[in-house]
């Protein structure tokens, strides 16, 4: 499955690693049935994306059969081949079924110390594997709405500069609203992530990414931003398959559906 460049929204959720692999490939289970009934996925309002660890990626693809959700996985190697221990190449990833990788998040920068030349050499490397990047970028500390883009945008910048074409998903997640009881304020979320489409959207060769937004999102937040961002990385606030479900209602309703019983 490519990247759709006609859903107008886009949901993804990273489990990171808060389930063990039962209860990964349950809630897989469900999230597969909620997308082959709710009508925001029958109508092509809503591309669903799911990114579980690794060793769960072939039973939760076994579990999503025949469900329209993406696959992605949390990390790849920026090699594709070799004495990498411990790494997962994006040749292997693409062979199992993933169609993302996440590259970037706030969590392997200070973790792991990536710095801005291994998340371009890991996003060239699913690129070039047919994997589409899911750029994870965002501010350290809260500042203006002005002042976070351009911190940002020069993230995507280096994120991209040696990079092949092709469409990402740019996940919008501030460090300071990563595990924050609540997310950034609509109004802040709304004046960034326009700020970092008018970038993405115009560069040659990008056409088909999104810019979506990510720390501590769950439940409502699409609604309080009343359309003006297009979608959601979710985290532990989609841990219960019914928030997702409420999630999909949201984007029933912002796009003038009703919600079919």
């Amino acid at each position: 499955m490519t990247l759709s460049t006609t859903a107008p929204y886009t949901v993804g959720v990273s489990l990171k690693m808060y389930f063990g692999h039962a209860r990964t490939v349950e809630w897989a289970t469900a999230i597969g049935a909620l997308a082959r009934r709710h009508p925001a996925i029958e109508l092509g309002l809503v591309e669903l994306f799911i990114v579980p660890t690794f060793p769960s990626l072939v039973p939760v693809r076994e579990a999503l059969a025949g469900a329209p959700v993406r696959l992605g996985a949390q990390d790849l190697a920026w090699a594709d081949e070799g004495a990498f221990t411990g790494e997962v190449s994006g040749v292997e990833l693409a062979e199992i079924g993933c169609t993302l990788a996440e590259v970037g998040h706030a969590e392997r920068r200070s973790l792991f110390h990536e710095d801005d030349e291994v998340i371009a050499r890991k996003t060239a490397a699913a690129l070039r594997n047919g994997l589409t990047p899911l750029l994870c970028v965002g501010e350290e500390a809260e500042s203006s709405p002005a002042l976070a883009a351009l911190e940002v945008t020069e993230q995507i910048k280096a994120a991209l500069a040696a990079s092949g074409s092709g469409p990402v998903v740019v996940a919008y997640e501030p460090q300071w609203a990563i595990g924050a009881p609540a997310p950034a304020s609509p109004d802040y979320i709304a004046a960034v992530v326009a700020e970092l489409e008018s970038f993405v959207l115009t560069l040659d060769g990008r056409e088909g990414s999104r810019v979506i937004y990510g720390g501590s999102a769950g439940p409502g937040l699409l609604t309080d931003l009343g359309g003006t961002v297009k979608g959601l990385f979710l985290g532990r606030f989609a841990h219960d398959p019914g928030a997702v479900a409420t999630i999909l209602d949201e984007v029933l309703v912002l796009c003038g559906a009703e919600v079919q019983a």
